[in-house]
């Protein structure tokens, strides 16, 4: 599958996500349709606190449209964890982080390897 970008509208919902479970990190399973990543999927059993969140990755739903991963980082450090190295490829090639203040500036996204990409915001 190739991505092409991010909806501008599931980058917002990524970045309310942030300010609503703040101070925990919130973790979502990020879905594409026809190239643009445009939904997500919050899994049952999700587990979250200050510094990690997590769920297991059999209560995933089966779908050939999973493009990656979404999570927060409520203190602002918009770069992979280890922890998110080891996390990312079971998941999916594109993995999001929003970040404390939650703005349009405070996302970054990674490949499943933890290396940096750009991805275009699309409407």
């Amino acid at each position: 599958m190739a991505i092409r970008g991010i909806s501008r509208d599931l980058l917002a919902m990524l970045f309310e996500l942030g300010k609503e479970h703040h101070p925990n990190e919130f973790v979502a399973v990020l879905r594409e349709r026809n190239g643009i990543i445009r939904d997500l999927d919050l899994v049952p059993g999700t587990i979250v606190g200050e510094e990690s969140a997590s769920f297991f990755i059999d209560m995933l739903p089966l779908d050939i449209h999973q493009a990656g991963s979404a999570h927060s980082h409520p203190n602002g450090v918009l770069s992979p964890s280890s922890a998110d190295l080891r996390f990312f490829p079971t998941v999916g090639r594109y993995h999001v982080i929003v970040g404390s203040p939650y703005t349009e500036r405070d996302w970054r996204c990674y490949r499943a390897d933890g290396s940096a990409m750009s991805l275009e915001v699309v409407e």
